[in-house]
């Protein structure tokens, strides 16, 4: 299936979830949002959220400083 993560074309396999996409970013244990078609999902349902075809995923990675 084909979407998109911030403005640019990916694809994984249908079915997929948040927690498949992240693991393919390899963002497992950062500090990220997620929206899905202008929709905050929260984390607690990320395992559950499965992405369909054409969705429009941001996701925002959370950077530290001072």
């Amino acid at each position: 299936m084909q979407f998109y993560v911030n403005g640019e074309s990916k694809t994984l396999n249908d079915n997929a979830c948040l927690v498949d996409l992240i693991e393919s970013m390899g963002l497992v244990g950062k500090r990220i949002a997620i929206e899905v078609n202008q929709e905050i999902i929260p984390r607690s349902q990320h395992a559950d959220y499965r992405i369909q075809e054409n969705d429009q995923v941001e996701v925002v990675h959370a950077i530290g400083g001072g």
